[in-house]
């Protein structure tokens, strides 16, 4: 949950929004900075949000305060609102008096009694089964004019970009993580093979049935068994 308000000239925000290593960060760390950059970039009095969209169930992935929070959960208990309507079909929404705006009439009821005058969502598209909006909520109306809704436009589309490819460096990051795993697996796998080979005089396919089948008995992972066997010597007891 980011909390730093010290406000950052448009420029600048975006400036350190493309200076992100990603390596630095995870998924969850970078859209704080979003969430951070974004509430700096905006000279107004504002709480920012990223709601994301997963298998069709939004949550709220970073906030910088509490309001924030609970008017993005407001709009997720009724399955209605501008984040929702911004994250789902990638169109901008922009309320700029709260008091003024004839939809979702149950809901702004609720962020008027929370003392927001105004609200913006913008598409926020991650990935391509990973939607997403970036929300500002305001206590004042020029939080959502013409400049700031610039800026904001600007932001979200730089940082949706960030976003998509810390996901992608994860994600390639636990490939390579995975097929580490698997390498290492193999090569304790072939020796295990060889021990079998050589002690009982199998061929490969042979060796490599009995470690299958100690590892369906004993109810273990093959890997477990062999690393046993390259360990020890021996096949583990029943």
């Amino acid at each position: 949950m980011a909390r730093d308000r010290a406000v950052l000239p448009p420029e600048a925000a975006l400036d350190e929004l493309g200076r992100i290593r990603l390596s630095d960060h995870s998924m969850d760390s970078v859209l704080d900075e979003i969430v951070r950059l974004a509430r700096q970039g905006l000279a107004e009095d504002i709480e920012a949000s990223v709601t994301l969209i997963r298998q069709g169930s939004p949550f709220t992935a970073a906030y910088s305060g509490d309001l924030a929070k609970d008017l993005d959960e407001q709009q997720y208990g009724r399955g209605d609102g501008p984040c929702l309507e911004a994250a789902t079909h990638g169109r901008p929404v922009t309320i700029p008096d709260t008091a003024a705006d004839d939809r979702w009439p149950d809901y702004l009821r609720v962020v008027r009694e929370r003392g927001c005058r105004s609200v913006m969502s913008l598409p926020f598209p991650v990935q391509e089964q990973l939607s997403g909006g970036l929300n500002v909520y305001g206590r004042g109306p020029a939080a959502v004019d013409g400049e700031a809704r610039g800026f904001a436009e600007r932001f979200a589309s730089y940082a949706a970009v960030v976003a998509g490819n810390m996901l992608a460096y994860e994600q390639a990051r636990e490939q390579a993580q995975n097929l580490q795993i698997a390498l290492k697996s193999r090569a304790v796998i072939d020796q295990a093979k060889g021990v079998l080979m050589e002690r009982f005089k199998l061929t490969a396919d042979q060796a490599f049935q009995t470690l299958a089948r100690l590892s369906m008995e004993g109810n273990t992972k093959v890997r477990a068994v062999a690393e046993h066997v390259v360990t020890t010597g021996e096949v583990p007891k029943r």
